[in-house]
């Protein structure tokens, strides 16, 4: 009974941040691009205050859900699992140590001066964000993959059929 739950929860947690970071990537990034500068700012700052506790939580329950499959699971589950956890933690890396520098760059643009090259670093921000988007749509992509074929994928147990 455990197994499917933590799978569940995996499940649950690694589509919740590539949701998250996707829906961002595709409809927050136009709307970005298509409205005047200092609203842009002022938006961006706002989201941030909101996005930032909930998907933290989010990259945290994906790492630690992952994780904890990764241990209940053996052969290719194990490897699918560990990796999607890894792929949830390059996306907290990466925005810890790429978009939020320069989300506090954001929110002090948003009340001051902007500087000359501030399309250059949104466009690092872009990357930034497509990148996290990326780890965390290919980390849930894994967990699929070990939720419909996981037990297909593990092989035969030595103490019988699998019961997970």
């Amino acid at each position: 009974m455990l197994v499917p739950t933590v799978r569940g929860f995996a499940l649950l947690s690694t589509g919740l941040l590539a949701g998250a970071f996707g829906y961002g990537a595709v409809n927050l990034v136009h709307g970005f691009r298509t409205v005047p500068l200092d609203v842009r700012l002022t938006f961006h700052t706002a989201l941030m205050a909101v996005n930032g506790p909930v998907v933290q939580t989010v990259m945290a329950l994906a790492i630690l859900s992952s994780g904890a499959l990764a241990v209940l699971t053996r052969g290719l589950p194990r490897l699918l699992a560990a990796s999607a956890g890894a792929l949830a933690v390059a996306s907290f890396l990466v925005t810890r140590f790429g978009n939020v520098p320069i989300n506090a760059r954001i929110k002090v643009w948003a009340v001051g001066t902007v500087p000359p090259d501030h399309a250059e670093i949104l466009a690092r921000w872009e990357l930034f964000n497509n990148l996290r988007t990326g780890a965390a749509f290919v980390a849930f992509c894994l967990i699929v993959l070990v939720a419909v074929a996981g037990d297909r994928l593990a092989g035969p147990r030595a103490d019988g059929p699998s019961g997970a």
